[in-house]
């Protein structure tokens, strides 16, 4: 499946309703121009838990959820979402995490029930583990952001964004591997709303595919690149992205730190540096109505100094 249909984000909807919390927009500018979609307050910190909600439903719903349970390779906001979800669910999670994971990470996965495994030096060999482990052991592979189940249960927040927002004309949302993107475009462009999807000049995965008409891998180099750090985009973002009504917008590091750092001084809103990208594009937008999504708040606040 190389594309998401407005269909898979109704189902997605329908599916996780009443299991997440619904989408807070404040004001963004004082003319009724710009809203926030405040989604940071989602469960466990960011919009992944739709994602895993729908993934985890759907599977029990056509009986292949296994005994075994769910596993995935994250310590970030994926890996929260999931153990969440399954914890939810009574499904055990199992989640895969390179040696070197800082302990408050492993703490708070194990908050949630799971059982965490510490594999390898780097994500990559934790992701072999934790592929190794679903293939022998029978457990339900989960994934970060490449799977059409949680793309489209990320594309939900697109849905409630307009129930708040009247006359939506343009959503602007941060980009790493393409999953919440794919989503939220599947959905936006049903409703004939724009979207502009940002990335960070030093991660530019879904900028750098729609360039080269394919998936190609990156560097990756960025102050949000723990969570917008995808070496390489999704077939389904690189066919959302293709669409009419789609902008790829880049944005530099100390543009990504001056957002996250005004909407502190501004808002005493303190969001992930993936956050801050979206919010960093605005004056590249255009639109009457803009809503930018607030996507994560799994941060280090200590950084955040009033006034600076």
């Amino acid at each position: 499946m190389d594309h998401l249909m407005y269909d898979d984000v109704k189902a997605a909807g329908e599916r996780i309703a009443g299991r997440v919390r619904p989408v807070v927009v404040a004001p963004g500018d004082e003319r009724g121009r710009v809203w926030l979609a405040l989604e940071h307050l989602q469960h466990t910190g960011s919009f992944k838990a739709r994602g895993a909600q729908n993934f985890l439903l759907a599977h029990a719903a056509a009986g292949t959820l296994p005994a075994a349970g769910v596993t995935i390779a994250s310590g970030g906001n994926a890996g929260l979402a999931c153990a969440w979800a399954a914890r939810e669910l009574g499904v055990r999670a199992t989640v895969f995490l390179p040696e070197t994971a800082p302990p408050v990470k492993v703490a708070r996965l194990r908050s949630y029930g799971a059982e965490v495994r510490l594999a390898g030096g780097e994500y990559a060999e934790a992701l072999a583990a934790c592929e190794e482990f679903a293939a022998t052991g029978g457990a339900l592979a989960s994934h970060a952001y490449d799977h059409p189940l949680i793309a489209a249960g990320a594309g939900t927040v697109l849905e409630e964004i307009r129930e708040r927002v009247p006359g939506l004309d343009t959503v602007v949302v941060s980009v790493g591997g393409g999953g919440l993107f794919a989503g939220v475009a599947a959905a936006a462009r049903e409703h004939g709303v724009r979207v502009v999807a940002v990335e960070p000049t030093g991660s530019r995965a879904l900028n750098a595919a729609v360039a080269a008409g394919r998936p190609v891998d990156v560097p990756v180099d960025s102050v949000a690149s723990d969570s917008l750090g995808a070496r390489r985009a999704t077939a389904l973002a690189l066919h959302a992205a293709q669409q009419d009504g789609v902008r790829s917008v880049l944005v530099p590091d100390t543009a990504i730190v001056r957002a996250r750092q005004e909407l502190w001084d501004d808002r005493r809103i303190a969001v992930e540096h993936a956050a801050a990208t979206a919010l960093a594009a605005l004056e590249q937008t255009d639109g009457e109505r803009i809503a930018v999504l607030l996507c994560g708040a799994n941060t280090d606040p200590s950084d955040l100094v009033a006034g600076r």
